[in-house]
This record gives C-alpha cells, structure tokens and sequence, in this order.
C-alpha cells in the first residue's frame, strides 16, 4: 500500500471544480481511480482554505476574510469527502483493522487541516475532531495560531491554546509550512506526535517553506515523520522536475534524521501542480519510484518510504478509539 500525506482534495474540487469522482482534471494528476490504480490506498486529505490577502500564485474566488469564513469553507471540504464515500480513518484500531485488510482499489484518509484558521477558537477543537479531524498544521502562510511561510514570526497567545487542546485531544502536529520561530517553540512546548506532512530539505532547495536537518533531526528523535512534497519548487531551485529530485530528497532527509525509517510521501500533486511542470506526468509513473529508491535503499527501507512508515507513524499517533478523542 502506498500512502501519500498530502492531498488538497477537496479544496481544489470546491474552489477549482476539479471533482475527486471522474477522471484527473485535464493537466492534473489526482483522482480516486488514479490513486487507487497507482497502488495508493492511504492518504492524508487536508482541509485547506486560501486567505484573501494570498499571493497571486494562490489566489482563488474560494478565500476567507475572517475566521468563520473559513469554518464554513472547512466544513464544506469535510462535507464533499464524505460525499465521495471517502473513508475516513479516526483511530489506530480502525487503521490497523484496514490496513490489515486492505485490498488495492480501496481508499482511506486521516483528516489534515493545513493552516488552522478555521478553528475559530481552541475550545471548538471538540467540534473538528468529532468531524474526523486528526492533523493540525496551524500555519499557512501567517494565521491567526503561527507564523508561516513568507511571514516570519513565533506561536501567538492564541497558537500555545491550540497546542495544549490539541495535546489533550491527542491532535498530531504537522510542522510544515510554520515558521522557523514557531517551529522551536513548539518543539519547546510540545509532548504529542509530530510530523512533517510535506516539507523537503532546505539544504537541496533553500528558503523557509523547506526544513533544516536540525528540524528534520528533532522530529526524528520524537518519532516523526518526513513526508517528500512533488511541488516543483520545493524539489529544486529551478528546471524541469523529476522523480531522482524526490529521490535527492529523500536521501538528504534520511541522512539528516538518521534515517530512511523517517521518510515518507508527501506529494501535495493535488496542490495545483500543473503536470506539464512536476515531476511526473501520469500518476502511474509513480511505480518508477521505488526502483529508482532501491538505489540508494534496502528493499524494506523503499517499503517504508512509499508507505509502511506512515502506516507505522499513524498507528502510534492516532487515539485508540474515535470515543476517547471525542470524550476528552
């Protein structure tokens, strides 16, 4: 089973019109049949919302000038998962029992919100994870709980309650796209499962959207995971993309965390990756991956990368039942 930790899903069938049922939208990748087809069986479907103050490259109708806004934009993305029939995995029991069963054509997801604006306060967290909310990345670019990519700055007042509700609720932090300020301190503050759903190295490609070995150590020694993004600039500086840029990565990032047991998948290729610029230009080339992986890896470790990690990862970090994340 291949597992892939980012997926804009639903952001771009609301604000895009590129639906998850049919085929790939035209110069795009992702659809339910090309997942399943490419052996992916697991992924992490994210709540995404675009601020209205976002840069040009991300602009869209579909933004948010306030925080019930972006409830309400959030709510709507649970809303067409759901529609889709998409499995969503709440607890470690119930991946186990689908991991363990599982057969290629199925398809499950872990819930990720990118960016935590439409938390509109820390003690509506209760609400998020009843909907099947697992992951919490609490930046963007800056919002209201982080600094961000492009907006440097630390956790705010605000951040610091989310963190401890999330910790209570057994909520896994998703380090990518904060800000390195905020990054060390929640490493100060946080005690719970920690991982990096789509962030490359900063030592291949430089600038904050990526991390430092330091970063990538750090969410090593606590048990994480580092999922690879296939967003061109996030693979190299510039030119045309390839799979041996993801293999770059991961090399340097198992490196940095001591290693290829903290590597996974990340892609974000729903993240408005035009193929004609990405790394593949079909999503079945993705079974060229491992191969050019074992290279540089055992074959256990390049079973770990393309997915076991993950499934590893999320087994520890999820709560034991749905009931207890919805209970505490």
């Amino acid at each position: 089973m291949i597992v892939d930790a980012h997926l804009d899903i639903g952001w771009n069938a609301i604000a895009e019109g590129r639906g998850f049922l049919g085929p790939p939208a035209r110069r795009y990748l992702i659809s339910r049949s090309a997942l399943t087809s490419a052996g992916v069986g697991l992924i992490c479907a994210t709540l995404y919302t675009a601020p209205a103050r976002a840069r040009r490259a991300m602009r869209t109708r579909f933004v948010y000038e306030n925080e019930h806004e972006a409830y309400i934009m959030a709510v709507a993305e649970v809303n067409y998962y759901r529609s889709c029939g998409l499995h969503l995995i709440g607890d470690s029991r119930e991946l186990d029992a689908y991991v363990r069963n599982w057969k290629r054509g199925e398809l499950a997801a872990v819930l990720l919100m990118e960016g935590a604006d439409p938390i509109e306060t820390p003690s509506q967290l209760g609400a998020w994870t009843d909907m099947g909310l697992r992951v919490i990345g609490p930046a963007w670019s800056r919002t209201r709980y982080s600094g961000g990519t492009g907006a440097p700055g630390g956790l705010t007042e605000l951040g610091v309650q989310l963190l401890k509700a999330m910790r209570r609720k057994r909520v896994i932090l998703d380090l990518s796209h904060m800000a390195d300020q905020a990054v060390a301190e929640a490493f100060e503050l946080w005690r719970g499962p920690i991982m990096c759903s789509h962030s490359n190295a900063r030592a291949i490609v430089p600038g904050d959207r990526q991390i430092t070995d330091a970063t990538a150590a750090e969410v090593a020694r606590r048990g994480g995971i580092l999922g690879i993004s296939f967003y061109p600039s996030h693979l190299r500086k510039k030119g045309r993309t390839r799979l041996d840029d993801v293999v770059r990565h991961a090399i340097r990032l198992a490196r940095a965390s001591g290693g290829p047991e903290h590597v996974g998948l990340g892609s974000d290729l729903d993240g408005g990756i035009d193929s004609r610029y990405g790394p593949m230009h079909d999503l079945g080339e993705l079974k060229e991956l491992p191969r050019k992986l074992r290279r540089h890896f055992s074959a256990a470790q390049v079973e770990g990368i393309m997915g076991t990690n993950w499934i590893g990862f999320l087994s520890r970090s999820l709560p034991t039942s749905s009931r207890w994340a919805a209970s505490r």
